[in-house]
C-alpha cells in the first residue's frame, strides 16, 4: 500500500486559487437586484418594441430573454480534443476524485455541451429540462432541435465560485471530421451554429491548446472566424506546459503564435497564458514559478470579469440597442426609397429588387452615415439584407415616423434616449459608491412621465 501511495502524483496547494478568486471571503455578494430591475424595464420599454417591429431577431438570430439579462457571467472553453478543457474546470472547482468530476482522458471524451452552474446540491439536469425552464438563459437553444438538446447537459454544484459565474465545456474540435453537422444522419445537429450561440453570450472565452496539438486546420479556422469581433473576450491557453523542456516550450510558444497570427487579424493579440491547469505537481526541472504566476494571472483575469459583471451586462444591452437602432434606420431607409421610386404603373417587386441588389446606387447606407451619428464600422453587411428581405417583404414594415403613439411616444426617440442617457446613467450609478439596489430616479429616469410625442405620419 505504501508503494502504491508513493506512486500517486502529489497534488499542489490550492491556497493561491482560493485567495485570488476570493472564495474564502464571507462578505455577501453585491445586491444588484435594483439595477437588473431597471435594466429589464429599459429593455422592455425602450428597445424591444423597435426590435420586434423591425424583426431584428431574423437578421442576427439573437433574441434577448429576461433569463439572459439576469444570468451570471459565462466562461466558455473551446479548443481541439484532449487539450485539458475538462481537466481545467475540474481543477478550478476542485471536482477531482468526486462523483461529479468531468470525464477526462487521452481520447476525445466530451461529446456534449456541458453547463456547470450553481445549485444547492450536486445534480445533473437534462438539456430538454434546461431549455424548457424560462427562468434560465438557455431556453433559446430549443431552436437547434431535439437532437442537440440530447447533447446538452447541466451539472449543478454547490461551489462558491459558481455563485458568481457559469462554466460551459464544449466538445473538442476534431480536424479530420466535418464539424458543421455533428453526429450522423437523423441524429446530427448544427455544431457551428450552437458554438456561435455560446460565443455570442460568453463574457470570457478560453481557447485551450496542447503543445502536441498545434496543427491549424479548416475546423480551427472556422472557429476563429466565428470568434471575429470578440477578441477582447478571448484568452489563449497553452496547457500542459510542464510536459516540455524549456527550449522546446519556447519553440512551441513561437509556433502557436505563428499558426494563430493569420486567424486573429487585430493589432493587439489576445493574452496567452502558459501553464499546466490541473491539480498535480509540476514536473521537476520546469519553470514552476513562471507557471504559478501565469495561473494566478489567469485567475485574476477571471475574477475581473466576475467583478465587472454588471458593467459588462449594461454595456452588452447598450451595444444590442445600438445595433437594433441601426437596423431600424436601414429598414426605414429601404422602405422610404421604395415608396419614392414607386409609381402607379410600377411593378413593386422589380422596383424593390433593384434597390436591394444595389443599395449603394440609392445611397441607402451612405444616407444613414450622413444623417445620423452612426459609425461606418457598425453598419451590417449589405448582403445580409438580401436574405432578410427575402423572407420579410418590405411592404410588411412601417416607416419610423409612423411608429409613434399618443401615450407611448415614438420608438426611435425611446431607444435613442436609452442609448444616450438611461443606460449610461445606470452604468454611472454603479460606480458612484451607492448601494446598487437603491437607485435615484433623478439618475435613472424611472419616474419619467409620458410625453405627447405624437406625430402625424
Amino acid at each position: 500500500e505504501e508503494v502504491e501511495d508513493a506512486s500517486e502524483p502529489t497534488k499542489r496547494d490550492r491556497s493561491h486559487l482560493e485567495s485570488t478568486l476570493k472564495l474564502n471571503e464571507d462578505k455577501p455578494a453585491d445586491d444588484f437586484s435594483g439595477v437588473l430591475q431597471r435594466l429589464r424595464k429599459i429593455y422592455h420599454s425602450s428597445i424591444k418594441p423597435l426590435e420586434q417591429s423591425y424583426r431584428y431577431n431574423e437578421l442576427r438570430q439573437h433574441e434577448i430573454t429576461d433569463g439572459e439579462i439576469t444570468s451570471k457571467p459565462m466562461v466558455l472553453f473551446l479548443g481541439p480534443w484532449s487539450v485539458g478543457k475538462s481537466s481545467m474546470i475540474n481543477y478550478l472547482l476542485g471536482l477531482d476524485d468526486t462523483p461529479y468530476q468531468l470525464y477526462t482522458g487521452a481520447e476525445p471524451t466530451t461529446s456534449e455541451f456541458t453547463v456547470i452552474m450553481h445549485g444547492p446540491k450536486l445534480k445533473t439536469i437534462e438539456g430538454i429540462v434546461m431549455a424548457a425552464d424560462s427562468a434560465r438563459s438557455f431556453s433559446p437553444l430549443e431552436k437547434f432541435g431535439q437532437n442537440f438538446l440530447e447533447k446538452l447537459i447541466g451539472i449543478e454544484v454547490p461551489h462558491k465560485l459558481l455563485e458568481r459565474v457559469t462554466f460551459v465545456d464544449t466538445p473538442g474540435i476534431i480536424e479530420n471530421r466535418k464539424q458543421q453537422e455533428r453526429g450522423r444522419g437523423l441524429l446530427s445537429y448544427p455544431f457551428n451554429d450552437v458554438c456561435q450561440w455560446f460565443i455570442d453570450r460568453a463574457d470570457l472565452i478560453f481557447v485551450v491548446f496542447d503543445p502536441t496539438k498545434l496543427d491549424v486546420g479548416l475546423e480551427l479556422e472556422m472557429l476563429f472566424r466565428q470568434l471575429k469581433g470578440r477578441e477582447s473576450q478571448i484568452r489563449i491557453i497553452l496547457n500542459k506546459a510542464d510536459s516540455l523542456a524549456t527550449q522546446e516550450l519556447m519553440r512551441v510558444y513561437g509556433a502557436l503564435f505563428w499558426s494563430l497570427a493569420p486567424l486573429i487579424n487585430v493589432t493587439e493579440p489576445p493574452r496567452v497564458y502558459v501553464s499546466s491547469f490541473w491539480p498535480h505537481e509540476y514536473h521537476p526541472d520546469t519553470h514552476k514559478e513562471l507557471f504559478l504566476k501565469e495561473e494566478i494571472s489567469l485567475l485574476e483575469d477571471l475574477n475581473q470579469v466576475i467583478e465587472n459583471r454588471m458593467e459588462n451586462k449594461i454595456a452588452f444591452i447598450r451595444q444590442h440597442a445600438i445595433r437594433v437602432r441601426i437596423h431600424a434606420l436601414l429598414v426605414d431607409r429601404y422602405l422610404q426609397t421604395y415608396k419614392d421610386k414607386m409609381t402607379f404603373f410600377s411593378d413593386g417587386e422589380l422596383v424593390f429588387r433593384d434597390i436591394v441588389e444595389d443599395p449603394d446606387k440609392f445611397f441607402i447606407f451612405k444616407s444613414i452615415l450622413a444623417k445620423t451619428n452612426v459609425s461606418k464600422f457598425d453598419l451590417p453587411n449589405r448582403e445580409a439584407y438580401k436574405d432578410f428581405f427575402g423572407i420579410n417583404p418590405i411592404t410588411s414594415f412601417k416607416l419610423l415616423s409612423q411608429q409613434c403613439s399618443y401615450m407611448g411616444g415614438c420608438f426611435l426617440e425611446k431607444i435613442e434616449k436609452a442609448i444616450t442617457r438611461e443606460l449610461p446613467d445606470l452604468l454611472g450609478s454603479i460606480g458612484l459608491g451607492k448601494k446598487p439596489n437603491v437607485l435615484s430616479c433623478d439618475i435613472t429616469g424611472c419616474g419619467e412621465t409620458p410625453k405627447n410625442r405624437y406625430r402625424k405620419p
